[in-house]
């Protein structure tokens, strides 16, 4: 894992001392080493996080002539492979490593051709000195971040915004008028960012521009949707065995490593069946690390001893105290712009501790967005059936909802089933209602469609399979994989997700929708395939997120760290949200009236954001 930077530009003085601030901006990412070679119009640069051939890996590294240079942020896991046939026709590499694999597809293939042999998780930028042409690369899935910004005929590029800004050529101006889309999403959809004219890359796009000529976008994959031939016809235990090898080999994969190795084990089906594969095929005891809460609630490491002692892995843990305001800004800084997750906090005090142990470390990431595992999939699905008749209900509904009451669970339910699909789907993921956005900022405009194209590109299949395919497209590259690999790389600590293999995410797709899914029974087709691999008793518990008891400390020790600073005299947001309206969320909470504690975790985030960039 590394980070990446570099862009379009004369070689000079001015030139190379912006690649060093910029790689200065990404040292976290790879702390074990860092280079450059200027060329005459262009320049990448990278941080290295030695992984595969930790001794002669180092960047910069580039083809036969030197002329083709390259970064990567990531691991391709077909690098052998494709090493093997390169050396077949008659490529000549310096190391083992997977980099100098890209320098040398680049002499034979470019954009989308390229992108499209690789599978992995990455981001990359390829300079090719004889034509003055830059190549920016991003995986399918967006598992790795690339942010970019063009101006005046000039590329900038960086595996995160504060490395884009690092360049003296990037203008820092922050968009306010996205404030009522992160409201409501918990981030801001891609590609715009909260910085005026800084872009990410898409998932599963390349990025092509020759100096004097205008950057290209390109698609080279896009999430498969099955057609009316292509549903798996196998059930029961024929079709549990064929998932089950499917994340074998999606787990094999993620084993190549120079460096020690482990795995996060929450104790939840996703994690306990990567270690339970994880064992199976390694020779030593799999390292596993755990976080706890001293909540009851929230508290899950009974389940992870459960698996770790099934197993005999070597296992630590740690327990979150309610002390996470001082940790709102490292979260911050390692996200560069709001991100609205609070598993955030836990995520990087589990990275924090995993790297004190190991380099490498598997997730159950992708567990729920492939397989059907959250609730809001059984409701979106209740939607779908109601179809005409929700907007027939659409004026009793809504009144409903607005039933102050009603239990917070109620409230969202009615509201989506006001809306319909997909707005009602998304109703129950937003962070802030389409209600309370209009409250806080009066002025906004509708926030509610902002996902419109995706839902209409899967038209004609079932809406559950509509739904896996919004979940992909939206919510896992803009907040679950943007916490996962923030809050990671803060550490140096490469994280691989087996569960979001894309072989293996074609085979879910595939899944007929009702073995996906029966009524509230989520995640049938995973479980089944887990049977036998995780504790039967960690299969029938009640499932629980990644959470954190937010409510109880907004109501305890936060209490007055959240007030003095969202309704302060010196809070930023007094010139952009309305006070009475995050007054009114302070106080509900605080009576118990209502749950406002990740909404007022997304306010403290912002607030921290606004005051950051205007000092």
């Amino acid at each position: 894992m590394c980070g990446i930077a570099g862009g379009t530009g004369a070689d000079s003085a001015a030139r190379r001392a912006a690649v060093s601030a910029q790689l200065a901006q990404l040292r976290r990412r790879g702390p074990d080493a860092e280079g450059f070679i200027p060329g005459r119009l262009g320049a990448v640069g990278q941080t290295r996080l030695s992984v595969i051939d930790v001794e002669r890996g180092d960047p910069p590294l580039t083809d036969e002539s030197g002329q083709v240079r390259v970064a990567l942020n990531g691991e391709i896991y077909n690098y052998r492979a494709l090493m093997k046939g390169l050396r077949e026709r008659g490529h000549t590499f310096r190391s083992a490593c997977d980099t100098e694999v890209l320098a040398h597809l680049a002499e034979e293939d470019s954009g989308a051709t390229l992108a499209a042999r690789l599978d992995g998780m990455f981001a990359f930028a390829i300079w090719d000195e004889r034509t003055a042409t830059l190549t920016l690369g991003r995986d399918r899935l967006g598992k790795k971040p690339l942010y970019y910004w063009y101006g005046d005929g000039e590329l900038v590029f960086g595996s995160e915004i504060k490395a884009v800004l690092a360049d003296h050529r990037v203008p820092r101006r922050v968009r306010t008028d996205v404030i009522p889309s992160y409201l409501y999403h918990g981030y801001v959809p891609g590609p715009d960012t909260f910085f005026e004219g800084v872009l990410a890359l898409p998932p599963g796009c390349v990025l092509t521009m020759t100096v004097g000529a205008a950057p290209q976008l390109t698609r080279y994959w896009d999430v498969p949707l099955p057609g009316p031939d292509d549903w798996l016809r196998e059930t029961g235990e024929t079709l549990a065995e064929h998932l089950r090898e499917q994340l074998r080999t999606a787990v094999s994969k993620r084993l190549v490593a120079d460096v020690p190795l482990g795995a996060f084990l929450s104790g939840g089906v996703d994690s306990s069946l990567v270690v339970a594969l994880m064992a199976e095929q390694l020779a030593e005891p799999v390292r596993t690390f755990s976080i706890g809460f001293e909540s009851p609630r929230y508290d899950e490491r009974h389940w992870a001893q459960l698996v770790s002692r099934r197993y005999g892995t070597k296992h630590v843990e740690h327990v979150v105290h309610a002390d996470a305001g001082v940790l709102l800004t490292e979260v911050l800084d390692a996200c560069d712009q709001p991100v609205a997750d609070s598993a955030a906090l836990p995520t990087w005090l589990l990275a924090k501790m995993t790297r004190e142990h190991v380099t490498v470390a598997l997730s159950g990431d992708g567990g729920d967005e492939l397989f059907a595992g959250y609730e809001r999939f059984a409701a979106g699905s209740l939607l779908g059936r109601l179809g005409p008749a929700a907007s027939l209900l659409a004026p009793v509904t809504s009144r409903l909802a607005r039933a102050r009451s009603l239990p917070e669970r109620s409230r969202r339910a009615l509201s989506a089933a006001s809306a319909g699909l997909p707005g009602g789907y998304e109703r129950l993921v937003a962070v802030f209602s389409p209600e309370q956005v209009a409250a806080l900022v009066p002025a906004a405009s509708s926030v509610e469609r902002a996902h419109d194209d995706v839902w209409a590109a899967s038209a004609g299949t079932p809406t559950l399979t509509r739904l896996l395919h919004l979940n992909v497209k939206t919510y896992l590259p803009e907040a679950l994989l943007v916490k996962a690999d923030r809050m990671s790389m803060r550490h140096g600590l490469e994280v691989r997700s087996p569960l979001l293999d894309t072989e293996l995410l074609s085979f879910a797709l595939r899944i007929p929708p009702d073995q996906q899914m029966r009524g509230t029974s989520l995640k049938r087709a995973l479980k089944a395939a887990a049977r036998g691999l995780v504790p039967d008793e960690v299969l029938e518990r009640p499932k629980r997120g990644f959470g954190v008891p937010l409510d109880e400390w907004f109501r305890g020790t936060l209490a007055a760290t959240a007030r003095a600073t969202l309704a302060g005299p010196g809070s930023a947001l007094r010139g952009h949200l309305e006070p009475n309206a995050v007054q009114s969320l302070l106080s509900e909470h605080a009576s118990g009236a209502r749950d406002h504690g990740e909404r007022l975790w997304s306010l403290l985030l912002l607030e921290g954001f606004l005051r950051r960039e205007a000092a």
